[in-house]
């Protein structure tokens, strides 16, 4: 795994090849808003309706394996008072390639 590391505002971002494929740190960008919480701010972000399109779209054009049934549950249910998703729950359900953890 080759990592790049560029500053963002005065944070530190990494950005890593895997598998010919490049991938930015969400938890560094976090950082930058609560360097405490990241995974709250992460978690927040994909509770976001326009989140979960955005990605799940990425998924739909990018992964042949991508299971598109549990991508549109949640969906329907995300910007609700009570839908949370962490990027562990998101991969594993919907078979992502587009986001590690």
């Amino acid at each position: 795994m080759v990592k790049q590391k560029i500053k963002v505002k005065g944070t530190e971002i990494v950005i890593f090849l895997q598998k010919k494929e490049d991938y930015i740190s969400f938890t560094d960008i976090a950082r930058h808003r609560d360097a405490e919480r990241t995974n709250y701010i992460i978690q927040n972000w994909m509770r976001n309706w326009s989140t979960i399109e955005f990605i799940g779209l990425w998924e739909q054009i990018h992964n042949p394996n991508f299971k598109g049934i549990e991508f549109d549950a949640f969906k329907n249910e995300a910007g609700s008072n009570s839908f949370t998703l962490t990027p562990k729950k998101w991969i594993s359900t919907t078979n992502t390639i587009g986001i590690i953890s």
